[in-house]
């Protein structure tokens, strides 16, 4: 049992697995367990998560610097995405780094019959490249090696006319920046948020308003009075963009959204930056600033297995998170196993 910031965890040794799958505080599998287990009793209501589904909304609002009205809720980030791919205008030239996380790139992609194209440079090369084009669309962290993209060089492009579309899916919970400037900020809950699956967030600058392509119930002004009929009258802002929520993942991201939210960012990032360069420095790679490490050594993935750490394969590595509910003992563990 781990104790942070008062949220109880219980993480064994060696797990540094986050930017796969994050493991929540006790207080939330515990809502959800009472949520499961109101259900398997019929004593659940539809209209009782409906509190769940407004504070996790408040609090992705709080992470990301936007007004709580800007926010719009869905299942996953590529259906967020999607949303805004299919408003861009024909022959479009939108672009995206190399290897991007495909739930950001190919919503864009599978507009290709409108004559929208897409074009991967290297990330370092993102910001430079992006006043040419009309819609830039990354990860701020990168998925397969933690690599994080030039943020003033794409707030620049987007002074300069460009959309900015950014991916905090692997970046929010861990790494603090200003990202209230960008035209679009989509994250899925389940891995730094430390939520169950099926909860994500889309915030959206002021000027844009995707239509709703997969507008339902939920997407209704008021979803208890807009059930039956047409016509269509969905809520105004992005509000009007929410797709029915995953009631238990929302239950979960009530309890973790806002209390990372309530954090010290500068010191969760310190934290777990300085156990990532920690790891880094033990097989002398020198300092990265991530809170991901990609570790490209033959048998990387089967000798950490060996030792119980638990960590993801990726782009041909051996992938490590390192998050605020990491220790000292982890790193060891690490370390040991590839040593």
């Amino acid at each position: 049992m781990r104790v942070v910031h008062g949220q109880r965890f219980e993480v064994p040794d060696g797990y540094l697995n986050t930017a796969s799958i994050g493991i929540p505080p006790a207080a939330a599998a515990d809502a959800v367990a009472g949520a499961v287990a109101d259900w398997r009793a019929g004593s659940a209501l539809p209209p009782d998560f409906d509190p769940a589904v407004a504070a996790a909304r408040a609090g992705f609002a709080a992470l990301v610097g936007f007004p709580v009205d800007r926010v719009a809720q869905g299942p996953a980030v590529s259906a967020l995405v999607g949303l805004i791919a299919a408003g861009v205008p024909d022959r479009a030239r939108v672009l995206v780094a190399e290897g991007e996380f495909t739930s950001v790139s190919w919503p864009f992609a599978a507009q290709r019959g409108r004559g929208v194209t897409v074009d991967e440079v290297p990330l370092e090369r993102v910001g430079e490249r992006a006043r040419d084009y009309d819609v830039v669309a990354v990860s701020v962290v990168q998925s397969a090696d933690g690599r994080i993209v030039d943020l003033e060089a794409l707030r620049a492009a987007r002074d300069a006319g460009c959309r900015v579309v950014l991916d905090a899916t692997q970046s929010l919970g861990w790494y603090p920046a200003d990202l209230s400037w960008a035209d679009a900020v989509v994250a899925a809950g389940y891995k730094w948020l430390l939520t169950p699956r099926g909860a994500a967030w889309m915030a959206l600058g002021p000027d844009l308003e995707p239509e709703p392509w997969l507008a339902g119930w939920w997407a209704g002004a008021d979803p208890w009075a807009t059930t039956y009929g047409l016509p269509l009258r969905t809520a105004a802002g992005p509000r009007g963009l929410d797709v029915s929520p995953v009631w238990l993942a929302q239950v979960g991201a009530a309890v973790t959204v806002p209390w990372l939210a309530s954090l010290d960012t500068g010191a969760v990032r310190a934290h777990c930056v300085g156990l990532a360069d920690a790891f880094r420095d033990g097989l002398g790679m020198g300092p990265g600033g991530s809170a991901i490490v990609a570790v490209r050594k033959d048998g990387a993935v089967e000798r950490l297995a060996e030792a119980g750490v638990v960590v993801s394969a990726r782009a041909g590595a051996a992938r490590l998170a390192f998050a605020l509910y990491n220790t000292e003992a982890d790193v060891e563990v690490a370390l040991r196993a590839l040593s």
